[in-house]
């Protein structure tokens, strides 16, 4: 008797044991890609890296796309924000030609748009008389402390009425952020009265988005995270079902990295994959002075705003309280001239969008608190923030194990002509799988946004959808920006 039932518990344990190894869903050691476009810029898919690394890419100065030189605009234009609205982009930016306290009455919301994100159109609108005329570009005025940092974005949403398409947040410490919502994004009515979120310093741009991957809005502002006698200026979350009622704020975490001072957040989700959140922002240095009294003299500069400097830098969430900042280096540097080394210029504006079939941009404030205050674009590839990266003696790259949706796979990539990526598909345990073993791989050679991979002439993966795999990467010379399962 004792052997019968030893005989059934053993036969019960290899049943489990088959099962786990056949059934992926519900285990907590795989990734799910489903079809959703993979970047590389953290370690959420990387197993292990061999002779290669993540290699962050700097965006490409394109130069200046808007002056802020209107007599409502001025030196102190701050906290942009950039919309891809379907065939339309469109900006928003605070106007205040003046230094003053921090949502004063002088400070207007003004706007600008474009068709293809490069030459910029500011209309005249004659919503609000400014300076005397409504000739202007002025969306919201006489609305302070709103206008201090009103920062919009497009509902998507999928049941959000046409009259709330899109929402916008601004305010003060003293104040708290409150609602906004407009039909066209040009004319804005207060969703109610009372702040939606009281618990926060404010001090800075506050931007909110509906989370395709949490189903719920998220709000990311400036909070002060404290340390010792001191602290740092940092970033905390909250998260809404109805843009009114929002969550108890919680500080955001950076992982085992160095506390800096992050003026503004700009986090958002990457348009060509959503459940990863990008943020380009403002890393302040308060006290690290580059120019001398005479040199902001010469510059014209405001005597407050010359003793400090900036850039941007980039991290990246997946959703939750955790930033991933896989690089401290600066991912947009001050330029060429000491008027980039003004306190507060360096500011990178809200959102990341698609300029061309193979470009996006990043746009970022330039000569802050002096009267050549302007707006520069700055591009990227598509993908193109960080790369796995190989040099020309050669390395390699396998992921954790994960499934999939789809029948092939399309990779974002460059070599040099001299320069390969081999993809071996393996299972689980890191065996190649037959028919797409490395002899099997046909390499990819050339600079493309999307090219399928192909095995013994053929691209497809059906047959593995599904089920547990891992990809190996061998490179030589080549960048690997994303992957995709189509």
């Amino acid at each position: 008797m004792k052997l019968y039932k030893f005989s059934i518990l053993l036969v019960g344990v290899l049943l489990i044991t088959v099962l786990m190894s056949i059934i992926p869903e519900g285990r907590n050691d795989v990734i799910e890609l489903d079809s959703h476009r993979e970047l590389f810029v953290d370690h959420f898919l990387i197993d292990k890296l061999d002779g290669t690394n993540l290699v962050m890419h700097n965006p490409h100065d394109e130069g200046e796309v808007l002056q802020f030189d209107k007599p409502w605009e001025g030196p102190f234009c701050a906290y942009v924000t950039v919309i891809k609205d379907e065939e339309t982009y469109r900006l928003y930016y605070r106007g205040i030609p003046t230094a003053g306290k921090d949502g004063n009455s002088d400070e207007v919301t003004c706007y600008a748009e474009s068709k293809d994100g490069i030459h910029w159109e500011k209309p005249d609108l004659g919503i609000f008389k400014v300076n005397g005329t409504t000739r202007n570009n002025v969306i919201l005025a006489n609305a302070a402390p709103v206008t201090h940092n009103f920062s919009p974005f497009k509902d998507m949403n999928p049941g959000v009425a046409s009259q709330y398409l899109y929402k916008a947040l601004g305010g003060t410490g003293s104040n708290g952020l409150i609602a906004w919502v407009s039909q066209d994004g040009i004319h804005w009515k207060k969703l109610q009265e009372k702040a939606v979120i009281t618990e926060g310093a404010f001090d800075s741009q506050n931007v909110s988005f509906w989370s395709e991957k949490e189903k719920k809005y998220l709000c990311y502002f400036r909070t002060w995270r404290k340390v010792g006698d001191g602290g740092y200026r940092s970033v905390s979350r909250t998260t809404s079902m109805d843009f009114i009622h929002w969550t108890k704020p919680v500080q955001m975490e950076f992982g085992d990295t160095p506390l800096e001072h992050l003026y503004t957040n700009q986090t958002a989700p990457y348009f060509r994959a959503p459940h990863i959140y990008v943020s380009v922002a403002a890393r302040f240095m308060p006290g690290r002075q580059v120019l001398t009294k005479s040199h902001a003299q010469e510059l014209g500069v405001n005597p407050k705003y010359f003793k400090d400097c900036s850039d941007a830098i980039f991290m990246t969430s997946r959703g939750g309280i955790v930033y991933n900042r896989t690089f401290m280096e600066a991912f947009i540097p001050p330029g060429i001239g000491l008027q980039n080394w003004v306190s507060r210029t360096n500011y990178p504006a809200l959102n990341v969008v698609q300029t061309g079939p193979d470009e996006m941009s990043v746009y970022v404030n330039q000569n802050y608190a002096q009267p050549t205050a302007n707006l520069h674009r700055y591009s990227l590839r598509l993908d193109g923030f960080v790369s796995v990266t190989a040099p020309y003696k050669g390395g390699e790259m396998i992921t954790k194990p994960f499934t999939f949706k789809g029948s092939m796979l399309q990779v974002n990539f460059n070599t040099s002509a001299a320069g390969s990526i081999l993809v071996e598909v393996m299972d689980k345990e890191g065996r190649p799988l037959p028919g797409y073993s490395m002899k099997e791989a046909q390499p990819l050679i050339g600079n493309e946004i999307s090219r399928n991979v192909y095995w013994n002439g053929d691209a497809g993966l059906k047959a593995l959808e599904g089920k547990f795999i891992r990809l190996r990467f061998v490179m030589k010379d080549a960048h690997l920006y994303s992957i995709k399962f189509d």
